[in-house]
């Protein structure tokens, strides 16, 4: 089994509490604004005329029906919809057989390809907050996960994960970060899940130049754990703090990354901020790193490239799988088929949209 809780307690159509009117602004033209241009660096195909969603739920019922499963009719469904038209179809087959979808998935499926079904199955943010708790049980590297869904994640995205957690886990994400965390790891990861950014493109180019400095002056003195840097990281807007390392490159004459590189390799929590780091500048190179990791010759992580097909199919897996190409010489589709099989690798291809549907 994958150990990907779906009971009904887990995610049972889980529906965001009504938003107070201090907190609607979130849905603002920025926010559609930035969902539009997500669409064009997504890889997920989905067609411009689509069965309805009684139809679609239909269809999955009868794929789990009768001897065997039909996997390629589940994947030529789900993995040609929107978040939305799951969401949709989820709650039309939980009304018409009287089961969650998620439960039935669970039953007729296994292994990698059912983690990755399931997954992309989920809202985005049920999606995220399941990731994020799964990595507050586990080891340090694990960090790496919250760290990614806090950083890589627009502040509506993730005050939806945030919220989600709340409602199926009856407490906090910070609350089980700090929970979970020790020392330095939990001073950077309880304020980055608890960031609320501004998503626009205003900068102060004052503040870039002091907090420039100020950045060299505490890598210089090797506090990589100051909280200046902790407070700027987890507080700024990304283009502020783009702004700043441009400052920092302009006036150091090195990027602050390269700076770093200068710590202990051993450092665990230097490595954590460097991730951040590039999480929060140039996401599609850490996703890249974690790809290349996640498939080589000594193995395949397919935790981790489950998560990152899954979490952004629908996103900038596009942008990611060109850099991916220009890196490592290869189409990401046709590494991940070199080191995978079956009906995973159908799933994931598919996300790529790389298969014939």
């Amino acid at each position: 089994r994958t150990g990907l809780d779906v009971s009904s307690k887990a995610f049972s159509l889980y529906k965001p509490n009504h938003l107070s009117a201090s907190t609607l602004n979130i849905h603002t033209l920025d926010e559609r604004e930035r969902v539009e241009e997500q669409k064009k660096m997504a890889t997920l195909k989905v067609s411009s005329s689509v069965p309805s969603p009684s139809e679609d739920a239909e269809q999955l019922k009868s794929a789990f029906d009768g001897w065997g499963t039909n996997e390629d009719l589940i994947i030529s469904i789900l993995a040609h919809r929107s978040a939305e038209q799951r969401k949709v179809i989820r709650q039309t087959y939980n009304e018409a057989f009287g089961e969650d979808l998620l439960k039935s998935l669970d039953k007729e499926l296994s292994s990698d390809f059912e983690r990755a079904i399931l997954l992309w199955t989920l809202e985005p943010g049920e999606r995220d907050a399941l990731l994020a708790n799964e990595a507050t049980k586990r080891w340090t590297s694990s960090n790496q996960v919250l760290m990614e869904v806090a950083c890589t994640r627009s502040s509506t995205q993730l005050l939806h994960a945030r919220q989600a957690y709340h409602a199926r886990f009856k407490k906090s994400l910070e609350e089980d970060v700090a929970h979970h965390t020790t020392d330095d790891f939990r001073k950077l990861l309880v304020p980055l899940v608890s960031s609320y950014r501004y998503e626009g493109d205003e900068v102060n180019m004052t503040l870039a130049k002091q907090e420039a400095k100020l950045i060299y002056e505490k890598i210089k003195d090797k506090k990589y754990n100051d909280e200046d840097i902790i407070r700027i990281l987890s507080t700024r807007s990304k283009a502020q703090i783009n702004a700043t390392f441009n400052r920092y490159q302009d006036d150091h004459g090195e990027e602050v990354l390269k700076s770093l590189e200068e710590g202990d390799d051993d450092d665990k929590f230097l490595g954590l901020l460097r991730s951040t780091i590039q999480c929060l500048t140039r996401p599609e190179l850490y996703f890249v790193d974690v790809l290349r990791s996640a498939i080589n010759k000594t193995g395949t992580d397919e935790g981790a490239l489950t998560r990152i097909v899954t979490t952004r199919a629908e996103i900038d897996l596009k942008v990611i799988g060109e850099e991916y190409q220009r890196r490592n010489s290869i189409p990401l589709d046709k590494a991940i088929t070199k080191d995978t099989c079956g009906e995973y690798e159908k799933m994931l291809v598919a996300l790529l949209g790389e298969d014939d549907a």
